[in-house]
């Protein structure tokens, strides 16, 4: 019987739930397909804190084996410590992971040697023809290859020793930080990359645990990251920090307990590689990014550079351009001295070094990057979501105070504000995010978009 992967092969990674949608046995035929497709003669993998994950890791190590690659497992990694091996070994990688999703859920992001991304057009779609081909008639003969071999290494303490070697941290005040790992990896990397460091580490939720007892772990909601906004408060911390499940992301919280914009990090993180590199360099950011990092960039001599939302874009923008650094809105980071890779840790150091570096609150210091009012994303569930883009376009049509743009979804740009609606490449979603010169317009635009995409 041909596997159904319809549900299961994403644009950027494999993401299910287990054991309904997929199991250890289709996890080895995407260990043997991903080998044939990148002609790899030896991987890294590595997994989270799931209970499927080891598990699953140990069947797609068979199956590469069982195509003649040497395996190399890393154990239990953060995603970015994944891209680090893969970089540093120079070897196509496996990160078992779902990262934010619930326990139910586990998944695999691939990447090809150096971390360059695999994803929809870059080799995942042969794998899933593979599979599903392999799934019917079952794994072609073998006779005639030598099995790989299968090694353990431990790449943490080397993981963080290049991501400390990226960041001046050793001339900074000393500063009270509570970080809320979401018992997903940041328990697990977090106290190797801050030992030693001048801070006053309050951890919460470091116990590894896929079940996620807590509260899930995306601080992209704001519902999870109530629990590190009280304790920055209770205990008068500098600041707060929020990973991820696979701890490829950093949310952060200031001293008053407030969540802090993405795009004010990405703005602050930009102008730094920039003086790292000179006042030289391109910057990635995608659409849906604050007005002020283009001109945050502008002001500190780098090239702003617009790309779509997506991992894979803005890793393949960065390849393009020689870019520095690259930020998405949604909390992933790419710098190109870490193989173009996401590490949501290397923006953490940067913070912490921006903010040691000076006297001040992390609020006042974020005050110059924080220059406009934006809504966040807002989704709205739409039967017809092309329909529903085409009528938006048509109310705006008539104005001459706007420009459109079709790069992802559709951007309307005003003088004082924009929008764009993007639709959902896996549910019925329009998702809206307005930013404008000040609150009170952002809302009238806010709120005159959401009765057109849900009338």
């Amino acid at each position: 019987m041909v596997a159904d992967l319809s549900q299961l092969v994403k644009a950027y990674d494999v993401r299910g739930v287990v054991p309904d949608q997929w199991d250890e046995p289709l996890a080895e035929l995407f260990g043997a397909a991903f080998v044939q497709v990148t002609d790899a003669d030896a991987i890294v993998i590595g997994h989270d804190m799931r209970p499927s994950s080891p598990g699953l890791a140990a069947a797609f190590a068979r199956g590469a084996t069982a195509r003649g690659a040497d395996v190399t497992l890393i154990g239990l990694c953060s995603t970015d410590q994944l891209y680090y091996a893969s970089g540093a070994l120079d070897l196509p990688g496996a990160m078992f992971t779902a990262s934010h999703n619930p326990a139910r859920y586990n998944g695999i992001k691939l990447c090809r040697a150096g971390a360059a991304p695999v994803g929809q057009d870059t080799g995942l779609t042969e794998i899933r023809t593979l599979v599903e081909q392999w799934s019917e008639h079952g794994l072609p003969g073998t006779a005639l290859t030598t099995p790989g071999t299968v090694s353990e290494r431990d790449t943490l303490t080397d993981y963080a020793a290049h991501l400390l070697g990226l960041v001046g941290l050793s001339g900074i005040r000393p500063l009270k930080v509570v970080v809320d790992a979401g018992n997903g990896m940041g328990g697990h990397t977090v106290p190797t990359v801050f030992a030693g460091l001048p801070l006053d580490l309050v951890p919460m939720y470091f116990e590894l645990d896929g079940t996620f007892p807590n509260h899930e772990a995306n601080p992209l909601d704001p519902k999870n990251i109530v629990d590190l906004q009280a304790r920055v408060l209770a205990e008068g911390a500098d600041l707060g920090l929020a990973f991820d499940g696979d701890a490829d992301r950093c949310f952060v919280v200031d001293e008053r307990g407030e969540g802090v914009s993405p795009s004010a990090i990405t703005a602050l993180v930009a102008a730094r590689e920039l003086a790292r590199n000179g006042g030289r360099g391109t910057v990635i950011h995608n659409l849906i990014t604050s007005w002020s990092v283009p001109e945050v960039v502008r002001e500190n001599g780098g090239t702003p550079v617009r790309t779509r939302v997506g991992h894979s874009f803005i890793k393949a923008e960065m390849a393009e351009h020689g870019a520095i650094f690259g930020g998405e809105h949604s909390a992933h980071y790419y710098f190109r001295d870490f193989w173009n890779a996401d590490t949501g840790m290397l923006a953490a150091l940067h913070v912490l070094a921006a903010l040691g570096g000076q006297d001040g609150p992390l609020s006042g210091l974020l005050d110059q990057y924080g220059r406009y009012s934006g809504s966040g994303e807002i989704n709205s569930t739409v039967a017809d979501q092309a329909g529903r883009l085409a009528a938006i376009r048509a109310a705006y049509d008539h104005r001459d105070d706007v420009r459109f743009d079709e790069l992802d979804g559709l951007t309307v740009t005003s003088t004082d504000w924009w929008f764009n609606l993007r639709a959902s490449n896996t549910e019925p979603l329009l998702r809206l995010n307005v930013e404008a010169r000040d609150a009170k317009t952002m809302t009238a635009v806010r709120d005159e978009v959401l009765a057109l995409v849900r009338a």
